[in-house]
């Protein structure tokens, strides 16, 4: 059975359990509706809510599917929201979907994927009766946050490893596993911002726009989220940018460390040429040349060899070619 959780609650408090084959047990109540939680269910247990609490067929059909982008359709007098969760599996990103049907008397989320279970937001929700007497719209919202709330982690441990990243870069040049490291990074930061930018919009249109089942008075909380949600879009486009600045620095630094060992390897070669040249030049086997005999000549040829070597060897360092 794919039923995590079903409660009946009024004015807050949980009453009892309730079952998917039994009727809908609000009797046209405003205190009281049905949460129902489900984990990845058979189509057959997603045709029994659809009968019992007349969700919409095509909701019906995305739920099943479970390969929609964050988005907020509105059928009559119900919500069908869509979220994506999100949540890291070694260096990648790994996605799960949660569809919503919200009702004035019942709210059913439909979990696939997610690695993040409501059990935790369940408690803290029935621990504050005050707050979830507000009804379906503050429990929707509180499922969202939730699910909002576990992108933070993801962020906050990409941008550690690029800032190390980039440290690395700064001392030394990145090894070519270091850089296809960064180049998947780059990628799982992409797709995430494709999921976060239809969870800001989702955001928005409940904090802004009239719909079913949201009341004025949760619209404030719905604001919120809205806020989480163009906050931690921010920082994914700051991440973003990071990674674009690290291979950018990272080239910009390679290429200065090469003309650093090019202009090393110049002065050398320049230095060295004093004493190729010279030595070529006697190496020539001419009868007639100068200081051939003569009894110092040896000696003044090292000491010129020496103080022209010497002299560009200054000179290079004074230009900090050395």
């Amino acid at each position: 059975m794919s039923v995590v959780a079903a409660y009946l609650y009024r004015d807050g408090k949980r009453i009892r359990d309730i079952s998917v084959d039994e009727a809908n047990p609000c009797g046209g109540d405003t205190s009281e509706f049905v949460w129902i939680g489900l984990l990845e269910p058979t189509e057959d247990e997603l045709r029994k809510l659809q009968e019992k609490f007349d969700l919409h067929p095509l909701a019906v059909e995305d739920a099943l599917k479970a390969h929609q982008l964050p988005k907020v359709d509105v059928y009559g007098s119900q919500l069908f929201v869509v979220a994506r969760t999100a949540h890291l599996v070694s260096d990648k990103i790994a996605y799960g979907e949660t569809s919503i049907f919200v009702g004035r008397d019942h709210i059913i989320s439909v979990r696939h994927g997610s690695a993040r279970a409501h059990t935790e937001l369940r408690d803290h929700l029935e621990a504050a009766p005050d707050l979830l007497k507000l009804g379906v719209d503050y429990v929707l919202h509180a499922i969202i946050d939730f699910i909002v709330d576990g992108y933070q982690p993801i962020v906050d441990t990409i941008e550690e490893e690029v800032l190390e990243t980039e440290q690395a870069a700064m001392n030394i040049s990145l090894t070519k596993d270091q850089t296809a490291h960064l180049f998947a990074q780059r990628r799982e930061v992409i797709r995430f911002q494709r999921i976060i930018g239809p969870m800001v919009e989702v955001a928005n249109k409940l904090a802004n726009l009239d719909m079913p089942c949201i009341d004025a008075e949760a619209k404030p909380y719905f604001r919120d989220v809205y806020d989480h949600c163009r906050r931690v879009e921010n920082m994914v486009g700051g991440l973003r940018d990071a990674l674009t600045s690290v291979f950018e620095v990272s080239a910009l630094l390679e290429q200065q460390r090469q003309g650093e060992i090019t202009r090393q390897l110049a002065a050398w070669a320049a230095i060295l040429a004093v004493p190729t040249a010279i030595a070529g030049i006697y190496g020539m086997n001419f009868k007639y040349m100068p200081e051939l005999e003569s009894h110092y000549g040896y000696p003044i040829t090292v000491a010129v060899i020496l103080t022209l070597c010497v002299g560009l060897y200054l000179q290079f360092k004074r230009v900090r070619w050395l």
